[in-house]
């Protein structure tokens, strides 16, 4: 996966690939100090979630960095589950004094307890060494600064829309939509010609999520839908109610596959590349990590911003970017390795296609979809895509929420009231 979320996402297992999560790590009991030129060992680690496709090429970068620094790191790699477990497997390393050097990471509420609890390193000695600031786009930074302090350094911004086959399209006749009617006009086409529409899968949660935050953006607006997030307004309201009816609705009326709630992601993601569903709702990842595996063409695909009949339209969106551990020996080393990693040549080298990196933007010609993103972002603004809104706590309930509007254990009222409780009982806490 090329961003993440959630990230998080296309991988074909989910399993830890690399040296053992036990190995040794070069971390001690005290910090080293950012930037004072304690060098520890000569031992790193690097705990990352990739999608499988893309963890070559980073391999490829870590040991043309470890050959110009003399160090050796190891990669281990959770790939597949995004929020809903590697959150607490890196927590629980760091807790039992065996974490990272540095991790990969969310921003927003994912990466956010980790700089409060303060394990994550305050990294602006490293800002200052190497003019992060100047290099990386600053909406990106502010995604992974915490009450004022940089715990992380964003590499990822991604948008998060329909990415479509032309073809099936083409089979039911029809175009990208520009209304909310017209994109329920265009999924009965698709069944009607005899094509799933939504290529979406309920493990983990947070795939089929990314259907019902849009439909809230498209009942509740912008103005409303950001109060909700952040637990301003309460979610036991008309709007709520609508968005999860909708939610049932896309379904009810087999607009998404049978069974999505039990389906991976990882299977599910590249289905509209395999012409097994007309569209998915992704992110720029998609181009490499599903288009180009597949050896496919560009050309025969499409990508659009979901219509919501709001000014600003807004799609759903995130930041990804590397944390370090503030008890490792090796912050500078492990800095340095952030910093390579930051390189427009790496960025380039490993595919980011929504990199935040100055030099480092999709090529036109290599990835048109992905740079037609870019514009994208140039030009919408984002909400934040609620998985990393919220905390890992709120929500994985709200996961459960969702799973039980769609099994029909609660009507769209009932999933109202009960993410009210969620979201309330995390907001006193504030």
């Amino acid at each position: 996966m090329t961003y993440t979320r959630r990230q998080f996402l296309g991988t074909t297992a989910l399993a830890v690939a690399g040296a053992g999560l036990s190995a040794c790590t070069g971390v001690s009991d005290e910090p080293s100090g950012g930037g004072s030129g304690n060098q520890g060992s000569n031992t790193l680690r690097l705990f990352t979630y990739d999608d499988a496709s893309q963890m070559p090429k980073l391999k490829e970068q870590i040991a043309a960095f470890d050959q110009q620094n003399g160090t050796t790191t190891t990669v281990d790699n959770l790939p597949g589950s995004g929020a809903a477990v590697y959150p607490d497997k890196l927590r629980t390393q760091l807790l039992g004094g065996s974490g990272p050097d540095v991790w990969r990471i969310w921003g927003g509420q994912l990466g956010a307890p980790f700089a409060t609890a303060k394990q994550a390193a305050d990294l602006a000695p490293y800002y200052a060494k190497y003019g992060w600031d100047g290099r990386i786009n600053q909406n990106a930074i502010a995604g992974m600064t915490f009450d004022g302090v940089k715990s992380g350094v964003p590499f990822f911004l991604a948008g998060v829309g329909a990415w479509y086959n032309k073809a099936l399209f083409a089979k039911a006749k029809v175009q990208p939509p520009t209304s909310y009617a017209a994109l329920e006009q265009l999924n009965d086409a698709l069944v009607a010609a005899g094509v799933t529409p939504l290529g979406t899968g309920g493990k983990y949660g947070w795939h089929i999520m990314r259907l019902f935050e849009f439909l809230l953006e498209v009942s509740a607006g912008p103005e409303l839908h950001d109060k909700l997030l952040a637990g301003a307004e309460t979610w036991d309201r008309p709007e709520v109610v609508t968005a999860f009816t909708n939610f049932k609705k896309w379904q009810d009326r087999k607009w998404m596959p049978q069974g999505a709630l039990g389906l991976d992601p990882a299977d599910i993601e590249p289905g509209f590349v395999q012409g097994k569903q007309a569209y998915t709702i992704a992110g720029q990842w998609v181009e490499n990590n599903a288009i180009g595996a597949a050896k496919k063409p560009a050309s025969e695909f499409g990508t659009f911003e979901l219509p919501t009949d709001h000014t600003p339209t807004r799609h759903s969106g995130f930041v990804e970017g590397y944390m370090v551990n503030a008890r490792s020996a090796n912050k500078d080393k492990a800095a340095a390795l952030i910093d390579f990693l930051v390189q427009p040549a790496t960025q380039k080298a490993l595919g980011i296609t929504g990199s935040t990196v100055t030099g480092a933007e999709p090529d036109q010609a290599k990835l048109p979809l992905a740079a037609q993103w870019t514009d994208i972002n140039k030009s919408s603004p984002f909400y934040t895509i609620q998985d990393q809104a919220f905390p890992k706590q709120q929500s994985d309930q709200y996961f459960t929420v969702q799973s039980e509007l769609l099994q029909g254990k609660a009507s769209p009222a009932e999933a109202a009231k009960k993410m009210q409780d969620v979201v309330s009982a995390w907001a006193k806490d504030k």
